[in-house]
C-alpha cells in the first residue's frame, strides 16, 4: 500500500503522476463515488488526475445504508456489464462506507482487482481508508462481511475537508483523539488543548501523523490477529451505541458513537487498570465539547449488550475489550463481565 501525503506538492498530482507510470497503463477505471461527493469532489479529482478522465462512475446511497450485500451484487453486475477485467482498477471516492463497501467490491470481482481510495472525509483520512478492512452490515450488525485487502493507494488530500461542515469532522476529530491516545500522547494533549479551547484548525500534518501511526501498527499486524486490536479503544462499546442508535430518533455517527464509547472504556480503564482518574475526566470535558453524551436506562443497556454480544472482537464466550493504563498504554483483549459494562454504560453522563 503506497500512502499519499500532503508535501510539497499536491496529493492529486502525485497521484495524477503514479498513475502515469508504467504500473498502471493498461488500467481502466471505475470510480465509486456518493451524492455528496459526486457534486463537490468528482470535478476536482478528474480535474487534476488525468488517467481519470475518461473513467465510468457508480453512485451509492449516503451513508451506511450502503454497506448492504445487494448494493455490492448491483456493483458487481455494473463492472461486469460495462467489460471491467483483471487490469481494472475501482477508485473510491468518499468517505469511510464507501471506502468499505469500494474495497469489498474490489476484492471479491474476478478474485480480486485493484483499488484506490481517495478519502473526503476526515475520518476516512485518518482511518477507514487506511489498512485494508473492507465491509458490510449483517442484519443491522456492523461490519461482518469482509476481506482483508489493502488498497493499492491511498491518497490524503485535505483540501477536500473543506467541503465539510463542522459536525462532520468532529466524527474524524474523535478517531483522531483515539490514535493519538494510543500512539502520541504529546500530540493528543494538543489536539485535546485545541478542541478545549473551541477551535478546529486541523493541519495537513496532524493528518498525516494519525495516517503514519495507524499505517505502522497496520504494516506490523495486516490480519488483526495481535497488536493491531489496539486501533479498536472505544469500539467494542461504539459499535454497540452506533447500531443501537440507529433504532432511535436519534442516530448516532459512527465517529460520534465512538467517542461515547472511549468515555466507557476509560470509565472500566479506571476501574480495571489504574488508569488516573483526571485521564477520564479531561476526556469527557473534551468529549462534552463536541457532542451530547447519551443517558442510558438499565433497559437501554440491555438492547447495547445484544449489540455487543456480536462483537468480532470476542472471544471464548467472552465480550473483550481495549483499555489504557496510561496514555500510550494499550491493553488488548481484556475479558469485560457484562455487569462491569452495565456500570460503564450508566455512567457516561
Amino acid at each position: 500500500m503506497k500512502t499519499i501525503l500532503h508535501s510539497h506538492q499536491s496529493p492529486l498530482s502525485r497521484l495524477n503522476r503514479t498513475l502515469a507510470g508504467k504500473a498502471y497503463r493498461d488500467a481502466r477505471y471505475f470510480i465509486l463515488v456518493d451524492e455528496n461527493t459526486y457534486n463537490h469532489c468528482l470535478p476536482q479529482l478528474v480535474a487534476q488526475v488525468t488517467p481519470l478522465q475518461k473513467a465510468e462512475f457508480m453512485e451509492v446511497p449516503i451513508g451506511e445504508d450502503c454497506k448492504d450485500i445487494a448494493i455490492a451484487t448491483q456493483l458487481w453486475e455494473t463492472l461486469l456489464e460495462s467489460g471491467a477485467d483483471r487490469n481494472s482498477v475501482l477508485v473510491n471516492l468518499g468517505g469511510g462506507c464507501v471506502s468499505d463497501l469500494g474495497g469489498f467490491v474490489a476484492s471479491g470481482y474476478k478474485r480480486g482487482i485493484r483499488y484506490i481510495n481517495v478519502p473526503t472525509t476526515l475520518i476516512g483520512m485518518v482511518d477507514a481508508a487506511i489498512g485494508g478492512k473492507t465491509a458490510l452490515n449483517l442484519s443491522g450488525y456492523k461490519n461482518q462481511i469482509g476481506f482483508f485487502n489493502p488498497p493499492d493507494i491511498v491518497c490524503l488530500n485535505p483540501s477536500f475537508l473543506d467541503t465539510l461542515p463542522d459536525e462532520e469532522l468532529f466524527n474524524g476529530v474523535f478517531e483522531m483523539l483515539k490514535t493519538m491516545m494510543i500512539g502520541a500522547p504529546d500530540r493528543y494533549e494538543q489536539l485535546c488543548d485545541m478542541l478545549l479551547g473551541g477551535t478546529l484548525d486541523l493541519k495537513p500534518d496532524m493528518i498525516a501523523a494519525c495516517a503514519e501511526i495507524k499505517t505502522a501498527v497496520v504494516k506490523q499486524d495486516p490480519t488483526d490477529k495481535g497488536i493491531r486490536h489496539i486501533l479498536n479503544l472505544g469500539h467494542t462499546f461504539g459499535h454497540a451505541i452506533e447500531s443501537f442508535s440507529h433504532q432511535t430518533d436519534k442516530p448516532y455517527s459512527h465517529g460520534k458513537a465512538i467517542g461515547v464509547g472511549m468515555v466507557c472504556a476509560l470509565y472500566l480503564s479506571v476501574k480495571k487498570l489504574g488508569l488516573p482518574q483526571s485521564c477520564l475526566d479531561h476526556y469527557r470535558s473534551v468529549a462534552t465539547k463536541l457532542i451530547e453524551l447519551p443517558h442510558y436506562t438499565l433497559r437501554d443497556t440491555e438492547a447495547l449488550l445484544s449489540f455487543m454480544r456480536q462483537d468480532k472482537k470476542n472471544a471464548d464466550g467472552e465480550i473483550r475489550c481495549v483499555l489504557l493504563q496510561e496514555l500510550g498504554a494499550p491493553v488488548i483483549d481484556l475479558a469485560v463481565d457484562e455487569n462491569e459494562i452495565r456500570d460503564a454504560l450508566l455512567k457516561i453522563s
